[in-house]
């Protein structure tokens, strides 16, 4: 049985709700001009930071539909493009539904996929804005609404599943960080409900768990991380179990004992007692 990849869609819906997102250093125009201008975008940046929650902003605010591709290596071209099922269809790839549809097609983490994905990333990325469907015959050509975007952590990546110069130079890149003290409370507090205080409180850990960065974690904890610690909060979890579970845990095991400890006590200096 040919079993379809798991990708994300989204349809703009007029008068819908806008996604919550806060504009850093002008992104959300950059990527608007490319648009316009019918260029590919790579969104880089550390885990948790925005890029994704700024692909739905961008599709919502440019009042197109949305396709996000969770990239992994057992991807390959046919879940792009598509592929004959038992019965003889043609079932479309995403990349095939976005053209059809005119969507802001997003490749998130992109670096992960098989490398035989570039093959259908190049034609799309350039002037041609092609897809070659070799099993029904035909080219499709990308309508004029339809934006490639591609996204992932150039800090996670090893050089052997880093993205290639000749794919990266084919994009207009936008670099994302965790946003300032101020604007990440402003974020934490937005998404999970928890007054200013004590986003304020997550933001400290947050920024504490960085700086370990490179010295017992390979990832500092994600503005996404402490937007969970709040929702526990939300739901009556004490401060500090809720910061054990969501922000301590996932990112450390128990064997990394002088590196938990060393982030727990950093949990326990920023909360209230």
């Amino acid at each position: 049985m040919v079993v379809q990849k798991e990708f994300q869609m989204g349809e703009y819906s007029p008068g819908s709700e806008a996604p919550f997102y806060i504009d850093l250093d002008g992104e959300t125009e950059l990527f608007k001009a490319a648009y316009v201008q019918k260029l590919p975008v790579l969104l880089k940046g550390p885990t948790g930071c925005g890029k994704t929650r700024f692909v739905t902003r961008m599709a919502h605010d440019l009042q197109r539909p949305y396709i996000i591709v969770p990239c992994h290596e057992d991807l390959s071209a046919d879940d792009l493009v598509g592929r004959f099922k038992m019965d003889g269809t043609f079932q479309p790839g995403a990349a095939h539904m976005a053209i059809t549809k005119g969507c802001i097609l997003d490749l998130d983490e992109v670096a992960e996929a098989r490398n035989d994905t570039t093959v259908i990333i190049h034609p799309l990325s350039d002037d041609r804005r092609e897809l070659v469907v070799e099993k029904l015959g035909v080219v499709l050509r990308a309508p004029d609404n339809f934006m490639l975007v591609m996204s992932y952590n150039p800090g996670y990546q090893s050089v052997t599943k880093d993205l290639k110069q000749s794919t990266k130079q084919r994009f207009v890149a936008i670099e994302f960080g965790y946003a300032p003290r101020d604007l990440e409370m402003k974020i934490v507090q937005a998404e999970s409900g928890v007054n200013e205080d004590m986003a304020g409180y997550l933001v400290e850990i947050g920024h504490g768990f960085r700086n370990y960065k490179g010295s017992g974690l390979s990832e500092g904890a994600s503005t996404r991380l402490l937007i969970n610690a709040g929702k526990l909060m939300r739901q009556g979890v004490s401060p500090l179990v809720a910061c054990r579970a969501a922000i301590l845990h996932p990112i450390t095991d128990a064997h990394d004992s002088a590196t938990r400890q060393g982030l727990d006590n950093v949990i326990t200096s920023c909360l209230p007692k």
